[in-house]
């Protein structure tokens, strides 16, 4: 599906480079195998000899089997719905599925299963992975090779009919064998009030505008400060997450840095995941020293001498961003402060809800520091959106890999796919669901699913190696101490260059 015709060129052009590059990174080697990768179960649900080399059997078992799946708090509290839209799906009667909730937090989750797969443990047979980290995993080798044992009409339908960039990240970035399905991408957006933005003579033909064609940093600021000005019972302009936590580095500054034409390594479409020790490290160039510049005059106004500048409006965000995470930023916007916000999908799910600000819900793709052509690195420029979601992965120690296949190819249907969107909020991975009536009919998601697509064509990963947890708590150290004034954005920049690199040489 296309943007539509009214779509400028250069948002067009930056997703069209962006999918291009990730499908052809991923499908250059997408049926090499990697010997040794993982073990060979005996299997119990039928398969002939779970070979690692050969894909499974995935025939329907003649006797009962049960799956474990490691998933998160969500699934688990709607456990029968979700087996039951399985069965819809045609999920097999003979399988039962078994639900392991882990913890909310995602790092918790990473630490749990690394210590299950060090160990040998056969069960989870599946396992829930933040996109964030499922790359660490396939380095060491912990992950069973998607390539060699799915039939090859799964893997076929992943690489033409998912979004590319959730499949780079489940993919070995050297081989490009897969070791992951993705179950949902997130991307962010901006959401925004319209009865707001309507007392500073906006409109609905604004709004239509907005929804696909991105616009540039400073033209939001300045919709942001007449908004606020106009409503000056509002507390907040623009709410975000500016805390040093991993969500800085994987995503708010991602996206900052890389909507001006930034990047970490220099080319993402040659250095995103590697090597590591011989790639270029950037943080100090100009775009991503600008893209702090800007978010400094948001905090601190156009009088910060480190300000951006220009055309930008200044105050627009309170420092309270700085300590701000997910829900601490979106709890300001939900009860009526802020004006703007910055978050994933699932907050859609609630603002938009008709208990909350229902049809005066708007939502915009991320705006942008510089277009798509005016960037020096291919992926940067544009609408950029950081990328997250979840996919499943499958244990190479499990002794149920034929039933535990079945159960990750049902998931792969579009039907179950459409009823995860409406029961969980989880993003359909495949990119011809978001054009879909059913998709458009899900509450109050279906209004926004042009903004979500153009968000999903446009998304950026971290550059997740073994060496990003240490690279990450770096980044968002330096980039909040800058953003609070402590050093000014070229020193803080520079501070972190010198410490990216020491990482990287003494990997």
């Amino acid at each position: 599906m296309n943007h539509s015709d009214s779509s400028t060129p250069k948002n067009s052009t930056k997703s069209v480079s962006r999918r291009q590059f990730v499908k052809a990174a991923g499908a250059s080697a997408t049926a090499v195998g990697l010997a040794g990768c993982v073990s060979t179960g005996g299997g119990s649900s039928g398969s002939s000899g779970d070979s690692t080399e050969e894909p499974i059997d995935t025939s329907e078992p003649t006797e009962e089997v049960t799956v474990s799946w490691a998933v998160g708090p969500r699934e688990k509290n709607r456990r029968d719905e979700v087996v039951a839209a399985l069965r819809s799906a045609g999920l097999s009667e003979n399988i039962e599925l078994e639900m392991l909730a882990g913890s909310n937090l995602t790092d918790n989750r990473q630490s749990r299963y690394t210590q299950w797969l060090s160990s040998g443990r056969e069960t989870p047979d599946l396992l829930q992975f933040d996109s964030g980290w499922t790359i660490p995993f396939i380095l060491r080798e912990q992950l069973a090779n998607l390539s060699n044992v799915l039939p090859e009409e799964m893997l076929t339908d992943v690489e033409e009919n998912y979004f590319s960039a959730s499949v780079q990240t489940a993919s070995h970035p050297e081989t490009g064998d897969l070791y992951g399905v993705p179950l949902f991408p997130d991307f962010p957006t901006i959401q925004y009030r319209k009865d707001l933005l309507r007392e500073a003579g906006y409109g609905d033909s604004d709004f239509q505008t907005w929804a696909t064609e991105s616009m540039s940093w400073a033209e939001f600021s300045q919709v942001t400060k007449q908004a606020m000005e106009a409503n000056p019972d509002v507390q907040y302009g623009f709410s975000f997450q500016a805390n040093a936590y991993e969500g800085l580095s994987c995503c708010d500054f991602n996206e900052f840095m890389t909507s001006w034409g930034g990047a970490y390594f220099g080319d993402p479409s040659q250095y995103l995941f590697g090597p590591i020790g011989d790639r270029p490290v950037t943080v100090d160039e100009q775009p991503v020293v600008d893209s702090i510049r800007m978010v400094r005059t948001f905090i601190h106004g156009e009088d910060d001498p480190e300000g951006i500048g220009g055309d930008f409006a200044g105050n627009i965000a309170p420092e309270a961003v700085l300590q701000w995470t997910e829900e601490s930023s979106r709890k300001p916007f939900t009860n009526g402060d802020a004006i703007m916000h910055r978050n994933w999908p699932y907050s859609i799910g609630i603002n938009g809800a008709e208990d909350a600000f229902g049809e005066d819900l708007g939502v915009m793709p991320i705006p942008y520091g510089v277009t798509a052509d005016e960037a020096e690195y291919p992926m940067t420029g544009g609408p950029v959106a950081a990328l997250g979601g979840w996919h499943n992965a499958l244990n190479p120690n499990s002794q149920n890999k034929s039933a535990a296949v079945q159960v990750m190819r049902t998931m792969m249907e579009p039907e179950f796919q459409l009823e995860m969107f409406d029961l969980l909020g989880y993003t359909p991975p495949r990119t011809d669901l978001f054009g879909s009536d059913r998709a458009r009919e899900v509450a109050p998601y279906g209004r926004y699913m042009e903004q979500l697509r153009i968000a999903g064509e446009n998304a950026i990963p971290r550059p997740v190696t073994t060496i990003w947890p240490t690279q990450s708590i770096r980044i968002a150290r330096r980039v909040n101490e800058s953003y609070a004034q402590e050093r000014t954005p070229q020193e803080a920049m520079t501070r972190l260059k010198e410490e990216l690199e020491g990482t990287e040489e003494s990997a």
